[in-house]
């Protein structure tokens, strides 16, 4: 017996150091911002009857990622035809629910028929989660679900509704809030550039306001910003929206630097690498992947273009960065694998249907979820080699987040936790 209860306190205590070993996914595209995790033995292969661990009933119309942090799932929704807003935790282990809190009402807005009134997704610290929602709201709540603070003061307004997800950094919750025009004329700020876009900047811990800064001149987007520390220690945003690339300080909202991108309504989020920053997105014939130099000063135009590539870009999928590589997936179904330093096209395939979720890099592999719900895996490399077809069988638009040793994957109506064997 007590040789039973020994071996019981050594498994209990694998399973626990398991849990604090995990990577957590704090906000949308997971730890560095841009879909890289450092988790290894994923799932490889999987679908309705395999490498299910669980798989919870999510209420509501959202598209938000789920993010985790250590054994809690955090996701938002929105309920009651897009009226309330709710904030729902569930357990990573099992997926029951712990709570589900509405959090505010908003009244519904129009938006583009593939978004959602809770597309934002949340993103936490560890000790709170902060969600805004389509009418711009913000709301910050401890890990019991009680509300710790709300801000309206910067409401939201697009034809297309939001798509941006806030950005926390150093006790700042940063979010994008380009706009367009509630008047008469719905198309101010998406096909006609204008002046009311603007950067914002909240104290994690009041929700007071910290900084907001003027765009300048650029059109609607959907993107969320990422981070780049400069070779001095200071830290900026980097943003891009319809028109313009944009770096800010992010201690104090100053603008930085600005550089010139082609097409309205951009969607893919901002990604950093090797001193660059690459931009994706546009319409109507000004579809390209743009390659910046990091590191200048003031309105730049186009003077630190490094490359522009118009094959493989994404019009809403993010893409990702594996050293030496961009891969990107496209609306169509189409992949790409570019050579960082030049753009130059290394493959181009066909995957599968169309994509919105962005694709997601772990352990030499790049997991690429389509609207269908079923995930393609291909190899990180530099011939395309197709790993493992997994299907859902549910319609998905929400990217995949990792921790763990397992996938959380959000469908229309449910979160799975895919992973294979026992605790």
């Amino acid at each position: 017996m007590q040789r039973l209860a020994v071996l019981a306190f050594l498994v209990e205590m694998a399973v626990t150091f398991a849990a604090i070993r995990a990577e957590n996914w704090p906000e949308f595209r997971g730890p560095d911002r841009q879909g890289n995790s450092s988790e290894k033995n994923l799932p490889l292969k999987w679908s309705q009857q395999e490498n299910i661990r669980w798989k919870a009933p999510i209420p509501g119309d959202a598209w938000s990622t789920p993010i985790i942090w250590g054994d809690r799932v955090f996701l938002t929704t929105a309920t009651d035809k897009g009226e309330s807003c709710r904030i729902i935790s569930l357990e990573t282990k099992t997926g029951k629910l712990l709570w589900d809190k509405e959090v505010f009402r908003q009244k519904p807005r129009k938006k583009e028929t593939r978004n959602s009134y809770a597309t934002p997704s949340p993103v936490t610290d560890g000790e709170r989660v902060y969600a805004v929602f389509s009418d711009g709201s913000f709301v910050a709540v401890n890990f019991a679900g009680e509300t710790v603070w709300t801000n309206r003061d910067h409401p939201f307004y697009s034809q297309h509704g939001l798509g941006a997800s806030p950005v926390l950094s150093d006790g700042v919750l940063i979010m994008t809030m380009d706009a367009s025009s509630e008047g008469e004329d719905k198309l101010v700020g998406w096909q006609t550039p204008w002046d009311k876009s603007y950067m914002l900047a909240l104290d994690a811990k009041t929700g007071k306001e910290r900084w907001k800064t003027m765009r300048g001149v650029s059109r609607i987007s959907h993107g969320t910003p990422t981070l780049w520390t400069e070779p001095d220690g200071k830290v900026q945003v980097v943003s891009e929206a319809g028109d313009v690339v944009q770096g800010f300080d992010r201690d104090t909202g100053e603008k930085l630097w600005t550089s010139e991108v082609a097409g309205e309504g951009k969607v893919p989020s901002t990604l950093v690498a090797e001193g660059k920053v690459f931009t994706a997105g546009g319409f109507r014939g000004r579809e390209s992947i743009k390659a910046f130099k990091l590191g200048g000063r003031g309105d730049l135009k186009e003077a630190n273009l490094v490359w522009e590539q118009k094959k493989g870009n994404p019009k809403v999928p993010s893409m990702v960065y594996v050293k030496p590589f961009l891969f990107t997936v496209n609306d169509t179904g189409f992949a790409t694998c570019l050579k960082a330093d030049t753009g130059e096209v290394v493959w181009n395939e066909r995957v599968s249907g169309g994509f919105s979720a962005s694709p997601v890099h772990a352990d030499g592999r790049i997991y690429l979820l389509d609207n269908n719900g079923d995930t393609t895996v291909i190899a990180a490399g530099p011939k395309y080699q197709v790993l493992a077809k997994n299907p859902l069988g549910e319609p998905v638009q929400a990217s995949m987040a990792v921790s763990g040793g397992r996938l959380f994957i959000r469908t229309g109506k449910h979160l799975f936790c895919v992973g294979a064997g026992g605790d």
